[in-house]
């Protein structure tokens, strides 16, 4: 058998969760299946990849996509199946599945209609992006959500599917890459001292980092932060969260702000070492980071949306916090529940130590693999 993964993402350029499924995905069906990836962007050396002309890289991004999407198409009329990631992505399937005749599978990791504040950043794009999304979901073969709280979500946002092509494989984690490891010079070198809680993702509104950052106003000031948050989806947050930030670092001495992505080896030393991972997320379909967290041993305090609460077993790893829509609220529980968890390092250590169990035990990526080519047998005529 041979698939088609065809992903925006793909390294070294991976700047979100899904690019990180892709990447573990395909490593783990490679035993399995013979796999083509087709992604965005420059050359590869593992990958053929689509690089659009100066001319065309001035068009709004969702049309970049579109144009991407029906380089890919044209090439995969030798595969079995074709499996798509993000919306970027999906119509690259949509376009082979009506080309060439071949199965369609999605997974979905986020929906643009749980989305509106995409508008900010790709303007009339959002509405191709969604009209995409939509057209490709109503004809895939079989899509595959990241959780069951987002299969409920694909579900609701489109109410013409068949439930029964709607599937929930979760996403997994690789334990022998995030494991607990400390790094001291690299602490030293950031100027970290002290008991500290961290966030790490991209500066988008689906984050809440802007709730996080106003909630920590009104945590014990002995407690540090770090901030591993970067590639901004447009200005205007960008502008947002550079300004919240510089506001707490001028009464504190401790916040601590990594603007550019960090290598994947401080990343994991940052979190290891961290007593607990913050996850203020006001839209999450399953939330990586949150699993990353947990393999290296650091207790999680989560909002409960999405599929996060399929991840963090509130009371076991962890704790999680209602998002009611109500932002002053959301911000005064979250800090509320900080410093009391802070204060209680016996208590982050027990966590720590069953959300590393929790990664090894419920989300292998071979198990998800073995599950993603059952699904595709099942399509392939």
């Amino acid at each position: 058998m041979k698939v088609g993964i065809v992903t925006k993402e793909w390294p070294p350029h991976i700047y979100g969760g899904a690019g990180v499924h892709v990447k573990y995905l395909v490593q783990s069906l490679r035993p399995l299946v013979d796999v083509d990836v087709h992604c965005f962007g420059e050359a590869r050396p593992d990958a053929t990849a689509y690089e659009l002309s100066a001319a065309e890289q001035q068009l709004n991004p969702a049309m970049q996509a579109l144009i991407t999407d029906a380089q890919i198409a044209s090439n995969l009329a030798g595969v079995d199946i074709v499996h798509s990631h993000t919306w970027y992505a999906n119509m690259a399937g949509h376009f082979a599945k009506i080309l060439h005749n071949i199965p369609h599978v999605i997974s979905a990791h986020s929906l643009e209609p749980d989305r509106p504040w995409k508008e900010e950043q790709i303007g009339g794009g959002y509405r191709v992006s969604s009209w995409a999304e939509k057209t490709a979901y109503e004809s895939a073969d079989a899509i595959i959500a990241v959780s069951q709280g987002m299969r409920r979500d694909v579900l609701r946002a489109y109410p013409n599917l068949d439930p029964n092509k709607v599937h929930a494989i979760l996403n997994g984690i690789d334990t022998d890459t995030y494991y607990p490891q400390a790094n001291p010079k690299l602490l030293d070198s950031l100027g970290i001292n002290g008991p500290y809680a961290i966030f790490v993702g991209r500066i988008t509104r689906q984050k809440g980092l802007a709730h996080l950052l106003k909630a920590w106003k009104n945590v014990d000031p002995q407690f540090g932060l770090v901030l591993c948050a970067g590639s901004p989806d447009e200005p205007g947050i960008g502008a947002e969260v550079k300004a919240a930030i510089e506001e707490l670092q001028a009464t504190r001495d401790n916040v601590v702000w990594i603007s550019t992505m960090a290598p994947q080896p401080d990343v994991i030393a940052l979190l290891s070492s961290a007593d607990l991972f913050l996850c203020p997320s006001i839209y999450e379909p399953l939330g990586i980071v949150n699993l990353e967290a947990m393999a290296c041993e650091t207790a999680v305090l989560a909002s409960d949306v999405g599929g996060i609460p399929e991840v963090v077993a509130d009371g076991v790893t962890g704790e999680l916090i209602h998002y009611s829509g109500d932002a002053a609220e959301f911000e005064a529980a979250f800090s509320t529940k900080i410093n009391a968890l802070m204060a209680d390092r016996d208590l982050l250590r027990k966590y720590g130590s069953a959300g590393r169990v929790r990664a090894i035990d419920q989300f292998s990526w071979d198990s998800i693999a073995h599950e993603t080519v059952a699904l595709y047998k099942s399509l392939i005529k």
